[in-house]
C-alpha cells in the first residue's frame, strides 16, 4: 500500500476538503491519515497518505476513530467485484474514496442541531463516507453510545455483521423460545453473532464449523456445534425450524432437506459469479419459495438507529460480545482486507488508528 502526502490547498490557503475556521476549533487538526482507493482493483491499490479532515454539518458528528472493523463486503467495494457491486458504488471508480463502514471512536465535535451526543462521549455505528482513517463524519443518528464496559474493538465489530444475525433471526425468521436453529458458518463475523442473538431468543442452537473452531462456537453459546470436516448437516437426518446459512456450500435442494416442512431458510452468503455474485443463488430460492410451504428468505440487511441500540442493549447486558480475529494498525488495512478475503476468519478484522 503506497504511501505519500495530497496536501492540495484552496484559494484560501486550507487543505483541500477542510471547512471553514470558524466551524472547527483551534485545536482540531485540518488534516488526517486515511486509506484511500482511487480505482477498483486488488487491496494493493490503497494508498495510506494525507487528507483534509471532513466538513462538519448541522445534523453531523465528528468521531475520532479508534477501531473499524471489515467485513467481505468492503472486500467486494475495493476490488469492484462482483460487478453488480459497481452499480451501487461507482462504475469506472469508487465514488467515496476511503473504505470501511463500522467504527467506534470518540465524539469529538457535533453540528448545530445535534441533540443526544456530546465532544468526549464514545460511541459506535456506521458511515458510508468512509472509516478507514483518524477521523468520520456522519449523521448523528448513526451513531450510539457505547457500554461503557465494550472495548472500542468489540464496539467496532458490532454494527454490519450485528446488524445482519440481528434482522436475519429477529425479523425474517421471527425466532421464537426452544425453536431449533442451525448457523453454518458460526465461527465467520455473522456467524458469532448469530449463535450469541439466537441464543439470546431462546433457540436450541447448533453451530456448524471447522475443528478448530468448535470450541469457539460453543464458547459463544451454541448448544451443539457441528464439524463440517466430518458432518454434512443436511445428512444427519436431523431437521431443523431456522437455517441461517452463511456459508452456502450445499446446493439449495440439500439444505431445504434439513428443514422443517414449514421453516425458514436464510441464505446470506456474498458468494457467487464475477458479474452477479449471489443474485442466481437468491433468484432460485426466491422462486423456489413460492411452490412449497418451506420459507426461504434470501435478503440484504439495513443499518438503522433502533438496532444499534439493540446491539447496544445486548453487549450492556453481557449476551452479546465479538469474537476478534485479528488487529492491524491502519497503514496494514491492505493486508487486513486481504485476510478478510479468505473467508476463513474466526469472527471479526479490526483496523485500530
Amino acid at each position: 500500500m503506497r504511501s505519500d502526502r495530497a496536501g492540495e490547498a484552496d484559494g484560501e490557503g486550507r487543505p483541500a476538503g477542510v471547512g471553514a475556521p470558524d466551524r472547527a476549533p483551534r485545536s482540531r487538526p485540518v488534516e488526517m491519515k486515511a486509506v484511500v482507493q482511487s480505482r477498483y482493483g486488488a487491496p494493493e491499490v490503497l494508498e495510506y497518505r494525507d487528507v483534509g479532515v471532513p466538513v462538519l454539518g448541522d445534523g453531523d458528528v465528528l468521531v475520532r476513530v479508534h477501531a473499524a472493523a471489515l467485513h467481505p463486503g468492503d472486500y467486494f467495494i475495493v476490488t469492484g467485484r462482483p460487478y453488480v457491486v459497481r452499480l451501487a458504488f461507482g462504475l469506472r471508480r469508487p465514488r467515496n474514496g476511503i473504505p470501511g463502514r463500522d467504527v467506534a471512536g470518540t465524539v469529538e465535535g457535533v453540528g448545530a442541531d445535534v441533540e443526544g451526543l456530546s465532544p468526549g462521549d464514545e460511541v459506535f455505528g456506521w458511515s458510508t463516507t468512509g472509516t478507514l482513517a483518524e477521523y468520520v463524519c456522519a449523521p448523528a443518528d448513526q451513531f450510539v453510545r457505547k457500554p461503557s464496559g465494550l472495548p472500542m474493538e468489540c464496539a467496532a465489530a458490532l454494527p454490519t455483521s450485528g446488524i445482519t444475525a440481528l434482522q436475519a433471526l429477529r425479523d425474517l425468521a421471527a425466532v421464537q423460545p426452544g425453536d431449533r436453529v442451525v448457523i453454518t458458518g458460526a465461527s465467520g463475523g455473522v456467524g458469532t453473532f448469530a449463535v450469541q442473538i439466537a441464543r439470546s431468543l431462546g433457540a436450541e442452537v447448533t453451530g456448524v464449523c471447522s475443528t478448530h473452531n468448535v470450541d469457539l462456537v460453543r464458547s459463544l453459546g451454541a448448544d451443539h456445534a457441528i464439524d463440517y470436516t466430518r458432518t454434512d448437516f443436511t445428512r444427519t437426518g436431523h431437521r431443523w425450524d431456522v437455517i441461517l446459512d452463511n456459508v452456502e456450500a450445499q446446493p439449495l435442494s440439500d439444505t431445504r432437506r434439513a428443514l422443517t416442512p414449514e421453516g425458514t431458510l436464510i441464505p446470506n452468503s456474498g458468494e457467487g459469479g464475477r458479474w452477479f455474485g449471489p443474485l442466481g443463488r437468491i433468484a432460485k430460492a426466491r422462486a423456489l419459495s413460492a411452490c412449497t410451504r418451506q420459507h426461504l428468505r434470501p435478503f440484504l440487511s439495513r443499518e438503522n438507529h433502533l438496532d444499534l441500540l439493540a446491539l447496544a442493549a445486548l453487549a450492556d447486558a453481557g449476551d452479546l460480545t465479538a469474537a476478534i480475529d485479528r488487529t492491524y494498525p491502519l497503514h496494514q488495512a491492505a493486508t487486513a482486507l486481504e485476510h478478510v478475503a479468505t473467508r476463513h476468519t474466526r469472527g471479526k478484522v479490526v483496523i485500530t488508528t
